[in-house]
């Protein structure tokens, strides 16, 4: 049997449990003057930074920051259509990285009954480095298992060696094959996706990180 073309495709996941819980709070003022909503929400920001700095000191949080104050006015209309005096409105944005979701929800339950506070929803994730492993590996996974499909399909056709053309992210791959094409000018490029546990939800669900890959081989 003559050289024949296979092209396949290859995918693998991991699931891990999250590393790192970063939530976000708002805390929030209005009122008909500028100057006094200011200083309200300065009043009722400065324990919110207390308390998170007090648990960033205790090895309990990881981190913390916090965005500048933001005003901005509004003239609301009425049920007559008649435009009334402006209001001001504050705000202050605060972040703050866990790496246990039981203190994190301990955080939580204090501040969320405080005035002005809105807690907002929070970003599993995980440290850069266990991403950069885990991402290298599920790549080298989903590369795998194209050649074995490969080779299944070239043993079912009674071949006995396959060799890669191309590889590449998944609908990346040229239409037309292209036999012959040195193995070191495969390209190597890979599509990864993570699914994380949704806002608003204070314990964590498993972080999935996927490759998929498409591959062209010469099978003889």
């Amino acid at each position: 049997m003559s050289d024949v073309t296979v092209t396949v495709r290859g995918e693998h996941e991991a699931r891990l449990a999250p590393e790192r819980a970063t939530i976000r709070v708002s805390v929030r003022a209005e009122g008909p003057e500028r100057a006094t909503v200011v200083d309200h929400v300065m009043r009722l920001a400065e324990p919110v930074r207390s308390s998170i700095v007090g648990r960033v000191d205790a090895g309990s949080a990881l981190d913390w920051s916090s965005t500048r104050l933001s005003v901005r006015a509004e003239r609301p209309w009425n049920a007559d259509g008649k435009r009334l005096a402006a209001v001001y409105y504050a705000s202050i944005d605060l972040t703050a990285t866990f790496a246990e979701a039981s203190e994190l929800s301990l955080w939580i339950s204090d501040i969320s009954a405080w005035d002005g506070v809105e807690i907002g929803g929070v970003d599993w994730h995980l440290t850069l480095e266990t991403r950069v492993r885990v991402e290298r590996e599920v790549a080298a996974q989903a590369v795998g298992v194209a050649v074995t499909r490969a080779e299944a399909y070239a043993t079912a056709l009674g071949l006995a060696e396959v060799t890669p053309l191309e590889i590449a992210d998944m609908g990346l791959l040229s239409a037309a094959p292209s036999p012959g094409a040195p193995l070191g000018k495969s390209r190597g490029v890979v599509a990864f996706a993570a699914d994380t546990a949704p806002a608003m939800e204070y314990e964590p669900q498993d972080i999935v990180l996927t490759a998929t890959v498409e591959a062209r081989f010469l099978a003889r």
